[in-house]
Protein backbone atom coordinates (compact mmCIF):
# COMPACT_ATOMS: atom_id res chain seq x y z
CA UNK A 1 0.00 0.00 0.00
CA UNK A 2 1.34 3.19 -0.90
CA UNK A 3 2.08 5.59 2.00
CA UNK A 4 0.72 9.56 1.80
CA UNK A 5 4.63 10.46 1.95
CA UNK A 6 5.14 8.56 -1.47
CA UNK A 7 1.82 9.52 -2.74
CA UNK A 8 3.07 13.28 -2.23
CA UNK A 9 6.35 12.91 -3.34
CA UNK A 10 5.17 11.26 -7.05
CA UNK A 11 1.93 13.91 -6.45
CA UNK A 12 4.70 16.52 -6.49
CA UNK A 13 6.31 14.99 -9.23
CA UNK A 14 3.60 14.26 -11.13
CA UNK A 15 2.59 18.16 -11.34
CA UNK A 16 5.90 19.91 -11.77
CA UNK A 17 7.14 17.61 -14.43
CA UNK A 18 3.69 17.56 -16.58
CA UNK A 19 4.46 21.15 -18.04
CA UNK A 20 7.74 21.56 -17.31
CA UNK A 21 9.44 20.78 -20.39
CA UNK A 22 11.07 17.32 -19.08
CA UNK A 23 8.53 14.68 -19.05
CA UNK A 24 6.06 12.97 -16.52
CA UNK A 25 5.53 9.93 -17.17
CA UNK A 26 9.05 9.54 -17.51
CA UNK A 27 10.06 11.07 -14.07
CA UNK A 28 7.53 9.25 -12.64
CA UNK A 29 9.09 5.35 -13.87
CA UNK A 30 12.22 6.76 -12.45
CA UNK A 31 10.70 7.78 -9.53
CA UNK A 32 9.23 4.75 -8.88
CA UNK A 33 12.08 2.43 -9.78
CA UNK A 34 13.59 4.84 -7.02
CA UNK A 35 11.53 4.83 -4.30
CA UNK A 36 10.53 0.74 -5.72
CA UNK A 37 7.28 1.91 -5.23
CA UNK A 38 4.83 -0.26 -7.98
CA UNK A 39 0.95 0.16 -7.38
CA UNK A 40 -1.12 -2.34 -9.05
CA UNK A 41 -3.46 -0.71 -11.21
CA UNK A 42 -4.12 2.76 -12.99
CA UNK A 43 -6.32 4.93 -9.77
CA UNK A 44 -3.70 6.81 -8.97
CA UNK A 45 -2.58 7.58 -11.96
CA UNK A 46 -5.58 8.94 -13.23
CA UNK A 47 -6.19 10.78 -9.79
CA UNK A 48 -3.09 13.27 -10.55
CA UNK A 49 -3.81 13.52 -14.06
CA UNK A 50 -7.35 14.64 -13.65
CA UNK A 51 -4.71 17.02 -10.38
CA UNK A 52 -3.09 18.32 -13.03
CA UNK A 53 -5.83 19.79 -15.37
CA UNK A 54 -7.18 21.22 -12.38
CA UNK A 55 -4.06 23.10 -12.77
CA UNK A 56 -4.54 24.29 -15.94
CA UNK A 57 -8.28 25.32 -15.53
CA UNK A 58 -6.92 27.64 -12.62
CA UNK A 59 -4.20 29.41 -14.62
CA UNK A 60 -6.09 29.65 -17.91
CA UNK A 61 -9.64 30.14 -16.81
CA UNK A 62 -10.03 33.64 -18.39
CA UNK A 63 -9.03 32.44 -21.08
CA UNK A 64 -11.32 29.31 -20.79
CA UNK A 65 -13.98 31.20 -19.96
CA UNK A 66 -13.42 33.72 -22.38
CA UNK A 67 -13.39 30.68 -25.22
CA UNK A 68 -16.43 29.00 -24.03
CA UNK A 69 -18.75 32.86 -23.96
CA UNK A 70 -17.48 33.08 -27.43
CA UNK A 71 -18.71 30.01 -28.23
CA UNK A 72 -21.91 30.12 -26.73
CA UNK A 73 -22.45 33.58 -28.22
CA UNK A 74 -21.38 31.73 -31.80
CA UNK A 75 -18.11 33.81 -32.63
CA UNK A 76 -16.45 32.31 -34.89
CA UNK A 77 -12.78 33.21 -33.67
CA UNK A 78 -13.46 31.24 -30.87
CA UNK A 79 -15.39 28.18 -32.71
CA UNK A 80 -12.45 28.46 -35.27
CA UNK A 81 -9.63 28.13 -31.95
CA UNK A 82 -11.62 25.34 -30.22
CA UNK A 83 -11.05 23.69 -33.84
CA UNK A 84 -7.46 24.01 -34.00
CA UNK A 85 -7.23 22.70 -30.46
CA UNK A 86 -9.41 19.67 -31.87
CA UNK A 87 -7.44 19.20 -34.89
CA UNK A 88 -3.83 19.42 -32.73
CA UNK A 89 -5.42 16.13 -30.00
CA UNK A 90 -6.31 14.06 -33.24
CA UNK A 91 -3.00 12.74 -33.48
CA UNK A 92 -2.24 11.46 -30.58
CA UNK A 93 -5.26 10.03 -29.96
CA UNK A 94 -5.11 8.29 -33.25
CA UNK A 95 -1.68 6.53 -32.45
CA UNK A 96 -2.46 6.15 -28.83
CA UNK A 97 -4.91 3.62 -29.69
CA UNK A 98 -3.09 1.93 -32.57
CA UNK A 99 -0.25 1.12 -30.69
CA UNK A 100 -1.86 0.86 -27.39
CA UNK A 101 -0.01 -2.09 -26.68
CA UNK A 102 3.52 -1.20 -27.92
CA UNK A 103 3.27 2.04 -26.29
CA UNK A 104 2.13 0.46 -22.44
CA UNK A 105 5.15 -2.10 -23.08
CA UNK A 106 7.31 1.06 -23.25
CA UNK A 107 6.58 1.96 -19.94
CA UNK A 108 7.79 -1.45 -18.51
CA UNK A 109 11.35 -0.95 -19.55
CA UNK A 110 13.07 1.35 -17.19
CA UNK A 111 16.25 2.76 -20.11
CA UNK A 112 13.20 3.89 -22.15
CA UNK A 113 12.69 6.91 -20.44
CA UNK A 114 16.62 7.35 -19.89
CA UNK A 115 17.29 7.55 -23.88
CA UNK A 116 14.26 9.89 -24.24
CA UNK A 117 15.40 12.46 -21.72
CA UNK A 118 18.21 13.09 -24.12
CA UNK A 119 16.34 12.81 -26.80
CA UNK A 120 14.02 15.77 -25.50
CA UNK A 121 17.00 17.59 -24.21
CA UNK A 122 17.84 17.62 -27.59
CA UNK A 123 14.82 19.23 -28.70
CA UNK A 124 14.68 21.71 -26.38
CA UNK A 125 18.31 23.09 -27.06
CA UNK A 126 16.72 23.32 -30.49
CA UNK A 127 14.31 26.08 -29.57
CA UNK A 128 17.12 28.75 -29.07
CA UNK A 129 17.10 29.72 -33.17
CA UNK A 130 13.39 29.20 -32.78
CA UNK A 131 12.90 31.69 -29.40
CA UNK A 132 15.00 34.38 -31.38
CA UNK A 133 13.04 35.00 -34.63
CA UNK A 134 9.53 37.01 -35.17
CA UNK A 135 6.66 34.76 -34.84
CA UNK A 136 3.09 35.20 -35.88
CA UNK A 137 0.64 35.25 -33.02
CA UNK A 138 -1.72 31.87 -32.97
CA UNK A 139 -1.59 28.94 -34.76
CA UNK A 140 -3.02 28.03 -38.46
CA UNK A 141 -4.94 24.59 -39.00
CA UNK A 142 -1.63 23.32 -40.54
CA UNK A 143 0.20 24.11 -37.78
CA UNK A 144 -2.14 22.88 -35.19
CA UNK A 145 -1.48 19.49 -36.69
CA UNK A 146 1.74 19.22 -36.85
CA UNK A 147 2.15 20.33 -33.16
CA UNK A 148 -0.43 17.25 -32.36
CA UNK A 149 2.00 15.06 -34.22
CA UNK A 150 4.31 16.57 -31.54
CA UNK A 151 2.23 16.19 -28.75
CA UNK A 152 2.12 12.27 -30.42
CA UNK A 153 5.86 11.85 -29.59
CA UNK A 154 5.24 12.48 -25.71
CA UNK A 155 3.43 9.01 -25.66
CA UNK A 156 6.96 7.61 -25.32
CA UNK A 157 7.87 8.33 -21.40
CA UNK A 158 10.55 10.94 -21.70
CA UNK A 159 9.87 12.84 -24.23
CA UNK A 160 7.66 15.65 -22.62
CA UNK A 161 4.10 16.90 -24.10
CA UNK A 162 5.11 20.76 -22.93
CA UNK A 163 8.30 20.41 -24.60
CA UNK A 164 7.99 18.83 -27.99
CA UNK A 165 4.73 21.03 -28.15
CA UNK A 166 6.15 24.17 -27.43
CA UNK A 167 9.35 24.02 -29.40
CA UNK A 168 7.03 22.42 -32.48
CA UNK A 169 5.31 25.30 -32.25
CA UNK A 170 8.15 27.90 -32.20
CA UNK A 171 9.82 26.37 -35.27
CA UNK A 172 6.54 26.68 -36.80
CA UNK A 173 6.26 30.17 -36.21
CA UNK A 174 4.31 30.79 -33.28
CA UNK A 175 4.97 33.17 -30.50
CA UNK A 176 6.39 32.04 -27.46
CA UNK A 177 3.73 32.96 -24.29
CA UNK A 178 0.73 31.86 -27.16
CA UNK A 179 2.94 28.57 -28.10
CA UNK A 180 2.80 27.45 -24.15
CA UNK A 181 -1.05 28.95 -24.13
CA UNK A 182 -1.84 26.30 -26.70
CA UNK A 183 -0.36 23.73 -25.99
CA UNK A 184 -1.94 23.47 -22.13
CA UNK A 185 -5.32 24.47 -23.69
CA UNK A 186 -5.09 21.56 -25.63
CA UNK A 187 -3.59 19.17 -23.13
CA UNK A 188 -7.24 19.30 -21.50
CA UNK A 189 -8.95 16.91 -24.13
CA UNK A 190 -6.24 14.90 -24.08
CA UNK A 191 -5.73 14.76 -20.44
CA UNK A 192 -9.51 14.64 -19.99
CA UNK A 193 -9.80 11.77 -22.45
CA UNK A 194 -7.19 9.36 -21.66
CA UNK A 195 -8.67 9.91 -17.90
CA UNK A 196 -11.87 8.70 -19.37
CA UNK A 197 -10.26 5.65 -21.54
CA UNK A 198 -8.96 4.41 -18.59
CA UNK A 199 -12.09 4.36 -16.28
CA UNK A 200 -13.26 1.00 -16.94
CA UNK A 201 -9.77 0.01 -16.02
CA UNK A 202 -9.88 2.12 -12.90
CA UNK A 203 -13.36 0.12 -12.20
CA UNK A 204 -12.10 -3.19 -12.86
CA UNK A 205 -8.54 -2.95 -11.28
CA UNK A 206 -7.58 -3.69 -7.98
CA UNK A 207 -7.48 -0.86 -5.37
CA UNK A 208 -4.00 -0.60 -3.51
CA UNK A 209 -4.21 3.33 -2.49
CA UNK A 210 -5.93 4.69 0.13
CA UNK A 211 -8.39 7.54 -0.16
CA UNK A 212 -6.12 9.98 2.01
CA UNK A 213 -2.97 8.85 -0.42
CA UNK A 214 -5.26 9.68 -3.34
CA UNK A 215 -5.81 13.08 -1.72
CA UNK A 216 -2.14 13.68 -0.63
CA UNK A 217 -1.14 13.45 -4.53
CA UNK A 218 -3.70 14.71 -6.06
CA UNK A 219 -3.50 18.05 -3.98
CA UNK A 220 0.15 17.97 -4.75
CA UNK A 221 -0.08 17.23 -8.11
CA UNK A 222 -2.50 20.02 -8.65
CA UNK A 223 -0.49 22.81 -6.93
CA UNK A 224 2.77 22.01 -8.19
CA UNK A 225 0.88 21.79 -11.36
CA UNK A 226 0.07 25.54 -10.94
CA UNK A 227 3.61 26.41 -9.80
CA UNK A 228 4.70 24.80 -13.01
CA UNK A 229 2.55 26.31 -15.75
CA UNK A 230 3.88 29.69 -14.32
CA UNK A 231 7.67 28.60 -14.01
CA UNK A 232 7.35 27.62 -18.03
CA UNK A 233 5.95 31.22 -19.38
CA UNK A 234 8.37 33.12 -17.54
CA UNK A 235 10.95 30.93 -18.61
CA UNK A 236 10.04 31.42 -22.32
CA UNK A 237 9.17 35.00 -21.44
CA UNK A 238 12.96 35.40 -20.50
CA UNK A 239 14.28 32.78 -23.50
CA UNK A 240 15.50 30.76 -20.91
CA UNK A 241 13.37 27.85 -21.84
CA UNK A 242 15.83 25.86 -23.77
CA UNK A 243 17.76 25.44 -20.29
CA UNK A 244 15.65 22.55 -19.32
CA UNK A 245 17.83 20.82 -21.86
CA UNK A 246 20.84 20.79 -19.23
CA UNK A 247 18.84 19.18 -16.24
CA UNK A 248 17.61 16.40 -18.93
CA UNK A 249 20.85 15.97 -20.22
CA UNK A 250 22.24 15.26 -16.28
CA UNK A 251 19.12 13.58 -15.27
CA UNK A 252 19.53 11.26 -18.29
CA UNK A 253 23.13 10.46 -17.97
CA UNK A 254 23.10 10.02 -14.64
CA UNK A 255 19.71 7.45 -14.49
CA UNK A 256 21.37 5.58 -17.21
CA UNK A 257 24.09 4.61 -14.86
CA UNK A 258 22.37 3.81 -12.03
CA UNK A 259 20.55 1.84 -14.14
CA UNK A 260 23.83 -0.26 -15.54
CA UNK A 261 25.30 -0.04 -11.73
CA UNK A 262 22.82 -1.04 -9.97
Amino acid sequence: MMSIWEALILGFVQGATEFLPVSSSGHLVVAQELLDVHVEGVLFEVAVHVATLVSIVLVYRERIGGLLAGMLRREREAWEYAGLIVAATIPAAVIGLAFEDRLEALFDDPVVPGVAFLVTGVLLWSSRGALARGPEARPVLRVAILIGLAQALALVPGISRSGSTVVAALWLGVAPIEAAAFSFLMAVPAIAGAAALQIPDVLAGPIEVSTAALLAGGVAAAVTGVLAIKTFVEMLRRRSFHHFALYLWVVGVAYLAWLALR
